[in-house]
Order: structure tokens, then sequence, then C-alpha cells
């Protein structure tokens, strides 16, 4: 299976509640690591970013029109390597918490790997077991990657 792109599509570990998914960019990790990290380059393609505070504890909400914001909050960084957030983003509860409760959320880290020229992006998010339709929402979350990371690709690739 493949995205709109024509790169690999997500996907989803039904026993692990994960979804994963792995992409080649053509753009160095510098510039791959600001588009999944710094909140006016999230806004352009991923759902629009606001962060109070710096590195992990960051938190705000990242919001989506017609969905409403979600709030998320920085759990890890390890600089142009990989930054992990944790976010209540249950579809299928189709309710939004007013902060991160961590009883109820799924974390998704950003893992960059440097490839010649290009960079390797994998995103893995866990923890579906904690929301209220584990299944419905993995589902949700696998095409929502498809669909954000190919945003990602567009912005990235074409601004070369």
């Amino acid at each position: 299976m493949t995205s709109t792109t024509g790169r690999n599509a997500s996907v989803v570990d039904e026993g692990a509640f994960r979804v994963t998914r792995s992409i080649d960019i053509a753009a160095p990790v510098p510039k791959v690591w600001r588009a999944v990290t710094d909140p006016e380059l999230l806004s352009r393609w991923f759902g629009r970013t606001v962060l109070l505070g710096d590195g992990a504890g960051a938190h705000g909400t990242m919001s989506f029109e017609g969905y409403g914001a979600i709030p998320i909050r920085v759990e890890a960084i390890d600089p142009e390597r990989s930054v992990t957030y944790r976010w209540n983003n249950d579809d299928a509860l189709g309710v939004l918490p007013a902060q991160v409760e961590d009883a109820s959320s799924t974390v998704f880290t950003f893992t960059l790997v440097a490839q010649g020229e290009g960079t390797q992006l994998t995103v893995v998010e866990s923890g579906f077991e904690r929301t209220s339709d584990p299944i419905a929402n993995l589902e949700s979350h696998r095409r929502g990657w498809d669909l954000e990371l190919d945003k990602l690709v567009a912005l990235i690739e074409g601004e070369r």
C-alpha cells in the first residue's frame, strides 16, 4: 500500500496498539528537524501548533479546522535525532480535554536518520490501548499520518 505521494503508507500493529510510517524526504536532517519541532513550521503542514516553553515539558495545543484544539506536550528531545510528543487526540471519544491527560493520551515520536543528502523520517504513535476505542483510533490515526506526512513532504520538497 502507498500514500497519495507514492511513498510507503502507515502500518497498524493492533497487537502493540501502534501506528508506524517511514518515509524518505529529499532534504537534509536539519531542515526536516525544523519542520517537526518548530511550531511555526508544524502549523504549515500539520495542525496549528502553539507551544509554551522550549524543549521537553513545553506544552500547548495543536488545532485542526473543524476539530478543535488538542492538548499536546513535548515529552523528549534528542536534537536532530528524535522528538516525542504526547497528545489527547482520541477521535472516537469526540471530546477534547483542556490539558494532556496521561492516562488517556497517546505518544508519537519522529525519528530522523540521514540518508545521503536526504532524511528518513519515521513516526511511531503508541498508547492506543488507553483510548476510548483503540481499533477505531488506530485506523483513524493511520489515515491521518498518511495525509499529514504527505503534506510535510510537499512542504519540504517544494521549498528546495
